[in-house]
């Protein structure tokens, strides 16, 4: 049926008065199915089991410290100041189970009472709730990454170096390395660093505790590992070869290792894809007194690569290449591999997830504890919204070569626009409190939709 432009059309003339109200408004009416979330799987209760033995707690409390932050960062926060504007929100205040919010200078300190011992049980929770995602899911195999990201700070922030950052060369920064679970998306967890490390400090060690826990959690799946050349260390290799596992990492263009001389002599050259061609060979590192199986990948390029870093290296007679090698232990074919690899993708995007939706690389105070907590408290935001849409019917996706996620998630900022920043009133009709949504039809069925599976 044709409408008229009366119906449709509206004449707006005077401006409309502002006027401000005590009444229970809130604009942010689908986070309590968040929160029931959270309260069905139990997580509220093991955070509170964390600070649950502090003999000396402040008025508002460890817990609900963290509780304030997890929120915050939920519904967009960026820096402590941004908690000015969420103080009237009755739901915000509801989940963080305070009638009155803290301030910017009192929830910096709390941050800072984050200790070494806190932070590692706050990454234990957050691994947690990646191998209980694990388990309702039940995945085939676990694919897990390593990784560090430039964060850039102030010239004031403790435990702040000058290190590698191409873009800002003299700023200070944090340099956290990040384990990720490739099925899911989800962290393994977050250790922070100064800037002026190399990629791998700490990763050998990492690895074996990861491999080792992912292994009692998750079973006798198949467990493989995937890095990129930084983690191309001795240490790092002999760890994942006494445990068994599955690896493929990135291999440098050192001159030393003696593959270039390899790869100029080499004549025949397996197909990949239109671009890409790859051969394998079993090489002997002397140095470390190994032999690994390393396939070398070239890819035609049109014209001079704008990275001409590795391109000088060699000087073919039929075009300019791109080259890049691999180490591993699969037995798998080299396009394969060249998938496999390409996959690592995904780790990407969710540190770029992490950024930009969940404020990881914002540093609210100039203390090393405070900020290191903050970076585990995104992460742990990050790993339960993922849960939550897994338990509420994400859509699951094929699995392929690349071993990337196993589920259509949604960004936060869509999960944001489409379900938490939903307007709300709390009323108390004949004494009962319930919260009053104002939905469209698409948003009330999919609020029905939730209920019914989390009440499952």
């Amino acid at each position: 049926m044709r409408l008229s432009k009366r119906d449709l059309r509206a004449r707006v003339k005077p401006f409309l008065p502002i006027e401000f109200t005590d009444e229970p408004l809130t604009s942010h009416a689908g986070l309590e199915l968040f929160r029931r979330f959270c309260e069905h799987a139990g997580w509220l209760d093991r955070l509170q089991a964390i600070f649950a033995e502090r003999r000396f707690d402040t008025d508002y409390g460890s817990f609900r410290t963290v509780l304030v932050v997890l929120v915050m960062l939920l519904l967009g926060g960026s820096r402590l100041s941004h908690l000015r504007v969420l103080d009237r929100d009755p739901l915000f205040r509801r989940f963080a189970r305070l009638r009155r919010l803290p301030d910017e200078r009192t929830l910096a300190r709390g941050l800072k009472d984050m200790t070494k011992p806190f932070r590692d049980q706050l990454n234990a929770l957050m691994r947690e709730v990646t191998y209980r995602t694990c388990e309702e899911v039940s995945l085939p195999r676990a694919t897990i990454e390593l990784d560090g990201t430039v964060l850039r700070t102030g010239e004031c922030i403790e435990g702040a170096e000058r290190g590698f950052n191409p873009h800002h060369p003299k700023d200070p920064s944090y340099y956290p390395l990040t384990a990720h679970l490739a099925q899911t998306e989800q962290l393994l967890g977050v250790w922070n660093r100064p800037g002026n490390v190399n990629d791998s400090v700490g990763a050998a060690d990492r690895l074996a505790e990861l491999i080792g826990e992912v292994r009692r959690r998750l079973g006798a799946i198949p467990l493989e590992v995937r890095l990129d050349g930084a983690f191309f260390q001795r240490p790092v290799l002999e760890v994942l070869s006494a445990s068994g596992v599955e690896y493929a990492l990135k291999v440098p263009m050192w001159k030393w290792l003696g593959v270039r001389q390899r790869i100029a002599a080499r004549r025949s050259w397996e197909r990949v894809n239109s671009s890409v061609e790859a051969f394998s060979i079993r090489h002997r590192i002397e140095t470390w007194g190994r032999t690994e199986r390393i396939v070398v990948f070239r890819k035609r390029v049109s014209g001079r690569s704008c990275k001409n870093f590795q391109l000088n290296l060699f000087s073919p007679d039929d075009g300019d290449y791109e080259y890049s090698m691999v180490a591993t232990n699969k037995a798998i074919g080299v396009r394969a591999l060249w998938a496999f690899m390409a996959g690592r993708g995904g780790h990407e995007k969710t540190l770029g997830e992490l950024k930009q939706h969940l404020a990881f690389g914002s540093i609210p105070t100039q203390d090393w504890d405070a900020n290191s907590a903050w970076l585990i408290l995104s992460a742990l935001a990050h790993n339960l919204v993922h849960q939550f849409q897994v338990q509420t019917g994400a859509a699951r996706r094929p699995n392929g070569r690349k071993r990337t996620c196993r589920y259509r998630f949604l960004s936060l900022r869509t999960l944001r626009f489409t379900l938490f920043q939903l307007p709300g009133r709390i009323a108390r009709p004949a004494g009962r409190t319930v919260l009053r949504i104002a939905a469209s039809p698409t948003s009330q069925e999919r609020i029905r939709e939730i209920e019914r599976a989390l009440a499952a």
